[in-house]
């Protein structure tokens, strides 16, 4: 399985590819939201993304909002890795097309049972 982290942080970027690695994923990264879409244009397809709210060029909501508008992208999942935690924000990625949201800090424990919950992966 594929995975697309998405966040400007590189500390974050490699949290993540680590617990992705480790859960069986190859990963690629993506600083900001238009170096992702560059690389799903580009045929970098992936099961899952992995996209921070707060991004440079285009927010996480914006390019969830795009990857939605790509019927080639359509059954890829998105979770939202963000420290966006009001109610308003997460019914506004939920509304946008993210399959579901993880709130920084987390564990990586919790980010395996959202792979799970999208049907990616196994909680465990």
């Amino acid at each position: 399985m594929r995975a697309l982290v998405v966040d400007d942080s590189r500390a974050m970027r490699a949290i993540l590819k680590k617990i992705m690695t480790e859960a069986g994923f190859e990963v690629a990264e993506a600083a900001h939201g238009g170096e992702a879409l560059a690389i799903l244009d580009e045929g970098g397809t992936a099961d899952v993304a992995l996209v921070d709210w707060n991004l440079p060029e285009m927010s996480g909501l914006e390019l969830v909002e795009a990857v939605r508008s790509r019927a080639a992208l359509a059954t890829m999942r998105v979770i939202m890795v963000t420290t966006e935690i009001e109610r308003e924000q997460m019914a506004k990625a939920l509304a946008a097309g993210a399959d579901e949201y993880v709130m920084k800090p987390f564990t990586p424990q919790a980010l395996l049972d959202k792979l799970a919950l999208v049907g990616l992966g196994a909680a465990g």
